[in-house]
């Protein structure tokens, strides 16, 4: 069953294939400052409902992951980054990183979070 979110205005809306088994909580600076919990999905488990044009992107570091957010009331929505499992970026695998704090009707609090030094990592 699809699974819907949106940010804060609703101007940016997205559905992913299922809700998530588990989320994580980055703490680099840009996580953190954030306050996200990332669900992760594959391109084709994503899908964003709304026009292309009501998300702005911002990238930073090593430019390599997109980290979108809502042009209207700047809530930070998804990302794209190749996948980092392995601690190196694996660009043949890219992930859909979403922030789960904007799913509807998922009980963030009955999900497991992994916690991932990004403050020491990247």
């Amino acid at each position: 069953m699809p699974i819907k979110g949106s940010c804060h205005c609703g101007e940016t809306q997205f559905e992913v294939s299922e809700a998530p088994a588990g989320v994580t909580r980055c703490t680099c600076s840009l996580c953190a400052k954030r306050g996200a919990l990332w669900a992760y999905y594959t391109p084709a488990q994503f899908r964003l409902t709304s026009p292309p044009e009501n998300v702005a992107t911002y990238r930073w570091g090593s430019r390599t992951v997109k980290h979108h957010f809502c042009a209207n009331c700047g809530c930070g929505t998804y990302s794209e980054s190749p996948d980092w499992s392995t601690g190196k970026p694996d660009f043949d695998n890219p992930k859909v990183g979403i922030n789960a704090r904007l799913f509807d009707d998922v009980d963030l609090d009955a999900v497991p979070v992994t916690v991932i030094d990004g403050k020491n990592l990247w």
